[in-house]
């Protein structure tokens, strides 16, 4: 019967059309992938996880490739007790953050001015909430659930049903849920070999005094954390010609003048892009603001601030972790104590979780990532290949975790008990040797004056004139 119509039906499209149109959608979103890909390298302490470890991507449960000279080999050396330093799962935005993304919004809506860029981030939904405030996200959960399910896999020797597991816990609710996360990933994981065992109600022990340090240390508070000029390399950053761009070419975008806009603003737009990123997994029209250039500049900033807040900017920053860093030595000592008579290790496996400002004072006071210049507002371009990247340190779920071996075929009692250290479940090389693993009568002797000097109380105390210029530090 002969068709009635001549050419597609009326209402509906061709068939090389609609190919057509799905081969520009799909171009579109391989343009839109590959620019967050130049993007999502450069979000600092907002960084996800998989970007240290792409190959968790195609599988969140992968051990990755093999890491040369990881770990001792087992059948000489046999880990003995296992500390893990962990950072909560990824997270909100604070509060604050959410009311600066909402000044910026309102900002954009307000505009009567044609501008496509302003439009489009006009019509974006707003669905973050102030009570978010840098809660933990079901991603953050996924963090660690997966976190302990691979460490599980890493090391079936510790994490075992018969071992007894020590956590512990910053205050903070995104923490003490990371800690419950982690429980549940570590029941799902041995639950095959002890099913009775009830790990996901194993309790979490608070304790600020190890996982929030920063907070106890009187003489960092003062001068650091409420001293406005402490962070005078920011703020010269902020007014600098890099920064100064970044922002002319944003208010250009946005159809807007440079006045209305400042670094906070642009910044938490860019940290927009990366909370969209990290919580949903979806490319935010916020990256659309961004190269890849405007993001080197924008984690410099962050870079700057952690490295002066919370990096090598003042001594006090990582001597204030001291108090954490001996504690691990005492509980590695009494390892050791308790192999050498015999006995059953107390503590075999250590789980705390804390914060980046947990790790990144402590990674410091040991002389990782250290630059042989200080960061500064003046030395961006000199400052490109630096060591100090902050999301490639302490990405959300970061951790750091110290293995202690015994090694029962050993030449010479030194060698009996070695020590390797992984960052984000790579092996560290050690500052004093540059290798992956290191006698633990070295170790200690490389930090001796830290071991032996450096008392909390004594580093926190602030001086009799009460001076709160960062002159001393």
């Amino acid at each position: 019967m002969a068709s009635c119509f001549h050419g597609p039906l009326p209402g509906r499209r061709s068939l090389p059309v609609l190919l057509l149109l799905l081969r520009v959608s799909l171009a579109q979103e391989r343009a839109a992938a590959a620019a967050m890909s130049l993007l999502s390298g450069y979000f600092g302490t907002k960084s996800r996880y998989e970007e240290v470890n792409q190959h968790l991507l195609r599988d969140p449960l992968s051990l990755g490739p093999p890491d040369p000279g990881y770990l001792l080999p087992s059948a000489a050396c046999a880990p003995l007790q296992l500390r893990a330093l962990i950072r909560h799962g990824t997270r909100f935005p604070t509060e604050k953050q959410i009311r600066k993304l909402g000044q910026l919004h309102r900002l954009l809506r307000s505009q009567e001015r044609p501008c496509p860029a302003a439009q489009r981030l006009a019509r974006w939904d707003m669905w973050y909430q102030p009570d978010m405030d840098g809660k933990l996200a079901p991603k953050g959960r996924l963090d660690m659930e997966q976190l302990a399910r691979r460490l599980a896999a890493r090391f079936p020797g510790l994490l075992s049903p018969q071992r007894r597991f020590a956590f512990a816990s910053s205050s903070k609710h995104r923490c003490v849920d990371s800690s419950a996360a982690f429980r549940k990933g570590l029941q799902l994981a041995l639950h095959r070999q002890s099913p009775a065992r009830d790990i996901e109600n194993e309790t979490t022990e608070i304790n600020d005094k190890l996982m929030r340090f920063f907070d106890h240390c009187e003489k960092f508070v003062t001068c650091v954390e409420e001293n406005a000029t402490a962070m005078y390399e920011v703020d010269a950053f902020k007014q600098g010609p890099e920064m100064k761009r970044v922002l002319e070419k944003i208010a250009a975008t946005l159809c807007v003048p440079v006045r209305d806009l400042n670094a906070d603003l642009v910044q938490v737009a860019f940290f927009t892009c990366s909370f969209e990123l990290a919580i949903k997994n979806v490319n935010s029209p916020w990256c659309s603001l961004f190269n890849e250039d405007d993001a080197k500049v924008l984690e410099y900033l962050n870079d700057l601030k952690q490295y002066w807040k919370r990096g090598y900017g003042y001594d006090i920053n990582s001597r204030s972790s001291c108090i954490l860093f001996q504690d691990i030595f005492k509980h590695l000592d009494k390892a050791i104590a308790e192999s050498k008579s015999s006995m059953p290790i107390s503590s075999p496996v250590i789980l705390q979780f804390g914060h980046a400002e947990t790790l990144q004072p402590l990674l410091a006071l040991m002389g990782f990532f250290k630059d042989e210049e200080p960061l500064a507002a003046n030395n961006y371009e000199k400052q490109m290949h630096r060591k100090f990247r902050s999301g490639r340190i302490v990405p959300y779920a970061s951790n750091l975790i110290f293995v202690l071996y015994h090694c029962d075929q050993a030449k010479t009692p030194e060698e009996e008990y070695q020590v390797q250290i992984l960052l984000n479940e790579k092996l560290l090389p050690f500052p004093h040797s540059e290798e992956t693993v290191s006698l633990y009568t070295d170790l200690k002797n490389h930090y001796k004056d830290i071991l032996q000097n450096c008392h909390f109380s004594e580093e926190c105390k602030l001086s009799k004139t009460n001076d709160t210029s960062t002159d001393e530090l």
